[in-house]
């Protein structure tokens, strides 16, 4: 039988926008997701599902489980240096409480940047490894819009990255780092990081070609001579660090050079495909004269830089005033952020017809707050809705009806990724003609499902959306597209 291992669990996660009117303290962690040690729930988070992976596994690898908080914030602007403090501090405190360890399971982001802090996750993963000593396995789990720091890399003996963009593999890839953890703490193999810096930032969704079949690519590379797991940090445009930009991620069972061979060459065939990668954006107009004009039911139409998921307030009321202007009907629209508006509705209450001021709060760059006659359908407390296996909170949440539309208004800030954002309210989203969503590519894969019919739109917003002219202070380095060929 095999010895029993040691095993902490930890989680701090949320992408840091840091161009962003908003500001995130514990809070927006307490709002979204945190949970105490012992307090995860069964059903697996995007950057925790670490935890109920572990906990399944536990009897068949003789684990003996140790957990420590895990906490998330929807993506948001600039962390309190409080609050990064506190879960730091917290997270750590925990880990030396439960010494000595075997194995730590960090699920991480890899975005988040607080006050006096460029590089969080290098940070933590820093700490953990002057606790734990070099002799035990740290592992952790990245989201791809994030920032890969040298740091990072010589703390942590595994890193295993979502694939998938929309990110419908975060179980899986928190399976896979389990395995090859357990594989490492009994000497089955020599994990060894190798990274290629490909000096580039674009969208890069994997739903579509060139980047499903290089998904495939590196899939079907995993487990061949000595490669054990492969990934692809995207990077976060909105980030203004020093590491700024995709790489490609190759870990290998002892064998740096052929580790550092393979990711120069993935690393440039994804340069190879810069400017390539992106969906269609249409401008507002033309994606409304185009799901004006089509029989197709449902049309979706996304708005991808209003999008709370790049950590803006998804407060923007410009596509509703469109669609008031053009008397659209038949249509439900997911989400406008405002807080007061929602809790106004409650103090009316469902049914109440009333004039309400509701969005365009936080930025200049949002259109201006909407005056309206609204009807309140429904007032849902702690609204929710799902991505994959994960449960997520919308907060208190109303369905009002303003001109003939459905709109959806939530307390607690999330892109869309589900129908059920709609669904949980009532609201049949197969019979409505047109469906606004406020998400950059998550809400893909179950909407997809649903409608053949999706558009992309573009309307400028608080995002930085285009790495060329944005004001980037921390990067120093030279990427593609500020610099045309920064590899020389």
């Amino acid at each position: 039988m095999q010895s029993s291992k040691r095993v902490f669990l930890g989680s701090i996660a949320t992408e840091t926008n840091t161009f962003s009117p908003l500001r995130t303290d514990i809070q927006d962690f307490k709002e979204s997701f945190y949970a105490p040690p012992g307090g995860h729930p069964k059903t697996p988070t995007l950057c925790s599902a670490v935890y109920p992976v572990a906990r399944a596994r536990a009897a068949e690898f003789n684990w003996q489980i140790v957990e420590g908080t895990a906490s998330w914030a929807e993506p948001g602007g600039i962390v309190n240096q409080h609050t990064w403090e506190f879960l730091r501090d917290q997270l750590l405190a925990e880990l030396r409480a439960a010494m000595p360890v075997d194995i730590v399971l960090l699920g991480l982001h890899g975005a988040m940047v607080s006050q006096g802090c460029l590089d969080c996750e290098g940070e933590l993963l820093a700490a953990v490894r002057e606790i734990v000593g070099t002799s035990a396995i740290i592992g952790a789990t990245f989201d791809p819009h994030s920032h890969l720091s040298e740091r990072r890399m010589e703390n942590a003996n595994l890193i295993t990255v979502f694939k998938e963009f929309p990110h419908t593999d975060f179980v899986e890839v928190a399976e896979s780092l389990v395995t090859l953890v357990q594989r490492a703490s009994l000497g089955d193999v020599s994990p060894v990081i190798s990274s290629f810096d490909c000096k580039m930032i674009e969208i890069f969704p994997t739903s579509r070609e060139p980047m499903r079949g290089f998904v495939d690519k590196i899939k079907a590379l995993e487990g061949q001579g000595s490669v054990l797991t492969i990934s692809v940090i995207h990077g976060f445009m909105a980030g203004d660090v020093p590491d700024l930009g995709s790489r490609i991620v190759v870990v290998t069972d002892n064998d740096r050079s052929g580790g550092d061979r393979l990711a120069a060459e993935l690393g440039a065939e994804l340069f190879s495909m810069r400017g390539k990668t992106r969906p269609e954006f249409l401008t507002l107009q033309a994606a409304f004269d185009k799901a004006e004009a089509t029989r197709a039911m449902p049309v979706v139409v996304a708005d991808v830089w209003d999008n709370p998921g790049g950590g803006v307030p998804g407060d923007s009321t410009i596509f509703l005033r469109e669609m008031l202007r053009r008397r659209i009907k038949n249509a439900a629209f997911a989400t406008i952020w405002d807080p007061i508006a929602v809790r106004t509705c409650f103090s009316a209450g469902e049914g109440a017809a009333f004039r309400l001021r509701f969005g365009a709060k936080m930025s200049e760059y949002a259109g201006e707050p909407l005056d309206a006659q609204v009807i309140v359908r429904r007032a849902m407390r702690d609204a929710v809705q799902s991505f994959g296996q994960s449960v997520v909170p919308l907060g208190d949440a109303v369905w009002i009806e303003v001109g003939g539309i459905d709109v959806i208004l939530n307390s607690v800030r999330s892109q869309v990724f589900n129908p059920d954002v709609f669904s949980n309210f009532g609201i049949d989203p197969k019979r409505k003609k047109t469906l606004i969503v406020k998400s950059t590519n998550h809400f893909q894969d179950a909407f997809s499902r649903i409608s053949q019919d999706i558009l992309y739109v573009a309307v400028d917003g608080p995002y930085p959306n285009n790495p060329e002219t944005n004001v980037y202070k921390n990067l120093t380095r030279d990427i593609w597209p500020r610099v045309e060929n920064p590899h020389g």
